[in-house]
C-alpha cells in the first residue's frame, strides 16, 4: 500500500444488494453493493463498556434495507453495521486502534492521554500518536469492593490482602497501581490477582479474595451480581490522598457511588475518570463525522436513556470535556458546526493533564 494512501482496514466490504447510499450532506457514503462494518472495542461483559458500546453500535448502525430515519427507522450511518466487541479494556483497546486491528474503542481518559503522549504507563514506549477522540461519554468510578467481614476500611488496609487489580491490558490495573502508590503501597505489598471483574467477583463471593478494584460506570453488572450474593462494602477513596491524586493527575475528578446503587450497599466517596470513544487518524473524516452525528441524534438519546443507567450521563454538552488527545477531524467538524467548538484549536494547543 502506498504510504500516502489512507488505510482502509476499518471497512470490510462484501457483496450486497444495490444500495445507492450517501449521506444527506453529500459526505460519506458506501458504494453500491457494499456494506460497511465498524467495530467498537469495549471491555469485559461484566462491566459498563460492553453494554454502552452495544448501545452506541446500535445507534450508529443503519443496515442495508433499514427503514429511513424520517420514517421512524434507524438514524445511523446508511449502510453501516457496527458491533461492540468484548476485550480486556482500555489499554488493549487503544493499542488495537493504533495497530489498525480494530476501528475504534472505549478508553479511560488517562489511558488515552498516556498512550497518545508517550507518558505515564507509556513513557518507555512509542507514543500512539494516531489516536484520536470521537467523544467523551460519562464518568467512570473507581470501585474498591471488599467483603463486609474483611475489616478493610481504607486503601492502606489492603497491605497483605488478596486483591484483584484487573487484567493486564485493563484500565483498572493502571488506576489500581496509581491509587496503591498514593497510599504508600504497590502490587508487591498485596497478594495481587489479575482476573476479569466477573471471575474476581466469584472469587470474592467464595472468600478467596478480600477485595477487588474495578473502574467502571456505576452500576457495573459484576458488582451488582456480587452484591446480591455476598455482603460487601465500598471503600472510600477520599480526603488528602484523593486531593493529591486529583492535583497530580488532572483527568481524575471527585465522585461518589451513591447508597443502594448496589442493593443494600452504603455509598462511598471515590475518584472518577472519563470514559471516551476513540479511533484512529487513519479513519476517513466523513465517516467519523457521520458516526458523531449519529451518536448525538435525538433517537440515540432515547436509546441511551432506556438502555443503561449510565446512558443518561452521556450528554452532548460534555462531549469534549476532559479530552486531552486531539479530536478526530470528523468529530471536530461536527462539534464546530453545532457551536460546541466555536474556535477549533490546533491539537498541540489543547491543555494536557499533568502526569
Amino acid at each position: 500500500m502506498n504510504a500516502s494512501e489512507p488505510r482502509r482496514h476499518w471497512l470490510s466490504r462484501i457483496p450486497a444488494i444495490a444500495l445507492g447510499l450517501a449521506l444527506a450532506c453529500g459526505a460519506w457514503g458506501l458504494a453500491a453493493q457494499e456494506t460497511g462494518f465498524f467495530r467498537i472495542a469495549t471491555g469485559s461483559t461484566g462491566g459498563t463498556y460492553f453494554p454502552i458500546g452495544g448501545l452506541i453500535a446500535n445507534a450508529v448502525s443503519s443496515p442495508p434495507g433499514s427503514r429511513a430515519c424520517e420514517d421512524g427507522g434507524s438514524c445511523g450511518v446508511p449502510g453501516l453495521i457496527a458491533a461492540a466487541i468484548s476485550t480486556t479494556g482500555s489499554v488493549a483497546n487503544v493499542e488495537a486502534v493504533a495497530k489498525g486491528t480494530i476501528e475504534s474503542g472505549l478508553s479511560q481518559a488517562d489511558v488515552a492521554f498516556w498512550a497518545f503522549s508517550g507518558t505515564g504507563i507509556y513513557r518507555k514506549k512509542k507514543p500512539l500518536d494516531d489516536l484520536r477522540a470521537i467523544a467523551n461519554l460519562y464518568p467512570e468510578s473507581v470501585h474498591l469492593v471488599v467483603r463486609a467481614d474483611s475489616g478493610i476500611k481504607s486503601v492502606a488496609d489492603l497491605k497483605g490482602k488478596r486483591v484483584a487489580v484487573g487484567e493486564e491490558g485493563s484500565g483498572t490495573l493502571v488506576d489500581a497501581e496509581i491509587i496503591l502508590r498514593a497510599y504508600g503501597l504497590s502490587r508487591r505489598n498485596i497478594k495481587a490477582s489479575y482476573v476479569k471483574p466477573g471471575p474476581a467477583s466469584d472469587l470474592l463471593a467464595e472468600g478467596k479474595l478480600d477485595g477487588m478494584f474495578f473502574v467502571a460506570g456505576a452500576p457495573a453488572g459484576a458488582v451488582q451480581d456480587l452484591a446480591r450474593r455476598t455482603e460487601i462494602r465500598l471503600v472510600s477513596i477520599a480526603g488528602d490522598k484523593a486531593d493529591a491524586l486529583i492535583k497530580r493527575y488532572r483527568f481524575f475528578a471527585r465522585g461518589r457511588i451513591d447508597a443502594d446503587i448496589y442493593e443494600g450497599v452504603a455509598g462511598a466517596e471515590t475518584v472518577t475518570v472519563g470514559a471516551q470513544w476513540v479511533t484512529s487518524a487513519a479513519i476517513e473524516e466523513d465517516l467519523v463525522y457521520a458516526l458523531t452525528r449519529s451518536l448525538w441524534h435525538d433517537t440515540t438519546r432515547k436509546l441511551l436513556d432506556r438502555g443503561h443507567p449510565k446512558g443518561k450521563q452521556i450528554l452532548l454538552e460534555n462531549a469534549i470535556d476532559g479530552v486531552a488527545i486531539p479530536l478526530h477531524p470528523g468529530a471536530a467538524r461536527y462539534y464546530s458546526e453545532i457551536g460546541l467548538l466555536s474556535d477549533l484549536p490546533a491539537p498541540e494547543s489543547r491543555p494536557a493533564p499533568a502526569e
